[in-house]
């Protein structure tokens, strides 16, 4: 009878993400990078003759309009003082939660329209920043506390932030991976 050998698991190449990068976005924020592969796949079936900015537009627009429905959403909960603080913050929590990670999948697939590795340890920050960035605009309904407006105005006014916030993050990861594209070209 052979003993039991444990095999450890291979270090990640270099430039790759190692696991615990995988661990987080997986557990935490519920990243499908299989699901992101697929959705590429799927609109460059559809609309084959497109360039991967054009492409990446039609993600963006899909995003945006899930971006202000969910931003809308978010705050629902307020508008019922009924609803204890606990209920809200858990509704705000998975809100955010929600489109942290549509930010995640649109930022990820625009990349791969452009040809980049999504498992990159270069996408890492990328990543992070979309987070910042979604994380800030979750934050519509306290500006519109601060500035003592009526309450009922922080549901329009997060449904448009999110859907700007999806918008920028769209826009800025086309220049940016049109850039990289360009940049070897320039070498």
């Amino acid at each position: 009878m052979r003993a039991h050998r444990e095999v450890a698991a291979p270090a990640p190449s270099r430039g790759q993400q190692g696991p615990l990068a995988d661990q987080f976005f997986y557990f935490f924020l519920r990243l499908r990078k299989g699901e992101i592969r697929r959705m590429v796949q799927r609109i460059q079936a559809l609309y084959p003759g497109e360039s991967p900015a054009q492409l990446a537009r039609r993600l963006i627009n899909a995003q945006s309009a899930l971006s202000f429905l969910g931003g809308a959403i978010l705050h629902l909960p307020h508008l019922f003082p009924t609803v204890g603080t606990v209920w809200k913050f858990a509704g705000f929590v998975g809100g955010t939660s929600l489109l942290t990670r549509m930010h995640l999948y649109l930022i990820l697939e625009i990349a791969l329209l452009y040809g980049h590795d999504i498992d990159d340890q270069a996408r890492v920050p990328e990543m992070l920043a979309v987070v910042a960035a979604t994380g800030l605009s979750a934050a519509t309904p306290f500006m519109v506390s601060a500035l003592e407006w009526n309450p009922s105005a922080a549901i329009p006014a997060s449904a448009l932030t999110a859907s700007a916030v999806t918008r920028l993050i769209g826009e800025a990861a086309i220049r940016m991976y049109e850039q990289a594209a360009l940049e070897p070209a320039l070498a």
